[in-house]
């Protein structure tokens, strides 16, 4: 993927395919069934991705959505606030997807 463009706005829905990430919409299918509360759902795309990648790769991605989700939560609950440096260095990514409409913008002054 080195040198390729990724189209970030393929996880809010605004652009169908793979947005430039191999397998990239089997990914957010599946992040987003281990996000939701449908078992069907979830049992559907896990085996969808199993398909198309190798048992590492499945493991990897599994890991990468746990982890983001613990830490995403305890962040929020602890109301840490976004630091300085990412803050300047993410303005208009979190201007594209829209960030600052979740309520743990609020937590970093001058975010929302």
């Amino acid at each position: 993927m080195s040198g390729d463009g990724v189209d970030l706005s393929a996880i809010t829905g605004k652009v169908e395919g793979d947005a430039g990430v191999v397998h990239g919409a089997r990914l957010i299918a599946f992040t987003e069934a281990v996000m939701g509360d449908d078992e069907q759902a979830l049992r559907r795309e896990r085996e969808a991705l199993r398909a198309v990648l190798t048992p590492e790769a499945f493991v990897d991605a599994c890991g990468v959505i746990a982890a983001f989700n613990v830490v995403d939560r305890i962040a929020d609950a602890t109301g840490i606030p976004l630091d300085p440096m990412l803050y300047a260095a993410s303005g208009d990514i979190r201007q594209d997807l829209g960030l600052g409409r979740f309520r743990s913008a609020a937590n970093t002054p001058g975010a929302a």
